[in-house]
């Protein structure tokens, strides 16, 4: 087997593709997205979540808990809250470019090519 195709997942043949579009179908959800964003910052409990999110904290427990599965966000527990966080940078990247590249679908210059744009 070629060792570059078992590093690098980012060639058109690779065993990834169908993994990133089950990623890309996890975060086709402006709820998640919102989550993600939320939890750029630091870990959060799901009332302050839901609260950012403008969504019943039923609402987002369930959208986090598709998350968890999906391994993008992780759990810790502290008395009967559970607060949540990013797994890993990755997420919040992902979701940054497409809201760059939704940026860039309006025409003109985008707000994060002007040297003092906001995240």
């Amino acid at each position: 087997m070629d060792a570059d195709k078992q590093v690098c997942g980012r060639k058109p043949d690779s065993q990834f593709v169908e993994l990133a579009v089950e990623i890309f179908a996890m975060l086709a959800d402006a709820t998640r997205v919102r989550l993600i964003l939320a939890l750029r910052d630091g870990e959060q409990s799901v009332n302050a979540l839901a609260e950012i999110v403008d969504k019943s904290p039923a609402a987002v427990s369930q959208h986090l808990a598709k998350l968890r599965l999906a391994r993008i966000v992780a759990t810790r527990q502290h008395g009967q809250k559970v607060y949540y966080r990013l797994e890993n940078e990755h997420a919040s990247q992902l979701v940054s470019d497409a809201i760059f590249q939704a940026e860039h679908s309006l025409g003109g210059t985008p707000r994060h090519h002007h040297p003092a744009a906001d995240e």
